[in-house]
């Protein structure tokens, strides 16, 4: 490992900017070579099958997860919509069955009130036939 030395004042008027760029790039270089030993070192490796199912899932999980549950939210949505426009359809179909049924009930009455208008004018007219 690399020691930094620690830049004098006296030191910093002298670097040119050159230099100076290469000396951040060294640090940087020694940060990242300590981070890969140390940090990345010390983790558990996988075993190729762990590598395969597992990160693969953590990943879709991840890249997926908030798409996932907006899907499942608008299935449960679009299901209720489903159920309540099955529930008005029957619903309709009631009404006009029993509009229907109304209607037909309505007309029977017509043609009964109909017929007996039309046998107490026969009757009416008879009677006046007779009068004169």
């Amino acid at each position: 490992m690399t020691v930094v030395k620690p830049v004098k004042p006296e030191e910093k008027s002298e670097r040119s900017p050159d230099e100076a760029l290469a000396a951040v790039a060294n640090v940087e270089g020694q940060i990242r070579e300590f981070v890969r030993r140390d940090v990345v070192g010390t983790r558990k490796p996988q075993e190729v099958g762990d590598l395969g199912g597992n990160n693969i899932n953590f990943l879709i999980e991840r890249v997926a997860g908030s798409s996932i549950k907006e899907i499942d939210n608008l299935i449960g949505e679009l299901q209720t919509v489903r159920e309540f426009l099955r529930a008005e359809g029957e619903r309709v179909a009631r009404e006009i069955t029993s509009y229907a049924q109304a209607s037909q009930a309505a007309m029977s009455s017509a043609k009964i009130i109909s017929d007996s208008m039309g046998e107490w004018k026969a009757s009416v007219g008879a009677m006046r036939a007779e009068r004169r």
